[in-house]
């Protein structure tokens, strides 16, 4: 049996058993003997199912939907619900970390793409400075000078600038992932322009000598900024792929199940936002010596790799205990 005539034969009895879930986990539901039995018969065949599949299709998005739909259905036969911050705290410290390992392909994707047009913009500003101003928007350009940089820094209502900040990022990266739905074009095109404003201004300062000092001002928060900002990306890219190419099964059915994928990791950015706009209210603009905003950078990431490297190991500790 090959794999669309696996799927074509079994779709109905998933769709009845993802819709035995939804109505499972429903507040003030009511729930009869007859519904408990058919969702116990629906999930044992899923099951088998996902045995079948890890066998004979291993790797292929069929085995990890029901990969998701068998564990998803075990927790709602075995396990007792949890509280809502039990929830949270299981979403960031394991089922976020388990996203991101699925996608990085993606992410990584995003990350090369914002690059590219950081390093294009840099290059041609760096070959003739005139270039910025054709690369930057009018407003942008104008307000841009190096020997100002760091000035008016005590006239700044550091709580409001932070909020500011959060907002404008936040709005960036939900435009980055929604974007996914045109195919992720204009996910594309977001990542590649907000590289090109970055690398432009970088050349700026790289003209002006002052490169240490810029990036001094840039990656405490942009370290933390700009994973977020790839992550989102990845998200808005990987629903463009799978629009783009379905596979076995409908642009419509794609769209579902990563469009809800694509919020997943659009939310665990959220925090990532809210760290990176308190710094760039609070310490960006601070006294503070350029070395100490460069450990402050160093910091972040070290706190972003044992972030990751904790979530790793109880992912695999939970599959352990769940196999």
């Amino acid at each position: 049996m090959n794999i669309r005539q696996f799927v074509k034969r079994h779709r109905d009895e998933w769709k009845q058993l993802e819709q035995y879930t939804v109505h499972l986990e429903k507040k003030g539901r009511k729930v009869t003997g007859a519904d408990v039995t058919n969702f116990q018969q629906l999930y044992q065949k899923a099951a088998q199912h996902l045995s079948y599949s890890q066998t004979y299709y291993p790797g292929e998005e069929v085995t990890e939907y029901l990969n998701g739909l068998v564990s998803k259905s075990h927790n709602l036969l075995y396990k007792s619900q949890v509280s809502s911050f039990q929830q949270i705290r299981y979403f960031f410290s394991t089922k976020f970390i388990g996203l991101l390992l699925e996608q990085w392909k993606f992410i990584v994707v995003a990350m090369l793409l914002f690059l590219l047009g950081g390093l294009a913009s840099f290059l041609s500003i760096v070959n003739d400075p005139l270039h910025f101003y054709s690369i930057m928007p009018d407003e942008m350009s104008a307000g841009i000078d190096p020997e100002r940089l760091g000035e008016g820094h005590d006239a700044i209502d550091s709580s409001l600038m932070s909020a500011e900040i959060m907002t404008n990022n936040i709005q960036v990266a939900i435009l980055a992932f929604a974007s996914g739905i045109t195919f992720g074009l204009l996910t594309v095109y977001v990542l590649v322009y907000n590289g090109l404003i970055v690398g432009g201004i970088a050349a700026v300062y790289w003209h002006a000598g002052m490169s240490y000092e810029f990036w001094a001002y840039i990656v405490p928060h942009g370290m933390i900024e700009l994973t977020a900002i790839f992550i989102a990306g990845g998200a808005g890219l990987l629903m463009g792929y799978k629009l783009f190419v379905p596979g076995p099964f409908s642009r419509g059915f794609q769209l579902k199940e990563n469009a809800k994928r694509s919020v997943q990791l659009f939310l665990g950015t959220i925090p990532l936002f809210i760290v990176a706009g308190v710094i760039e209210g609070f310490i960006t603009p601070s006294q503070l010596s350029l070395e100490v905003k460069y450990i402050v950078a160093g910091v972040t990431v070290i706190a972003l790799v044992l972030y990751m490297i904790s979530g790793k190991l109880l992912l695999d500790k939970r599959n352990t205990v769940e196999r």
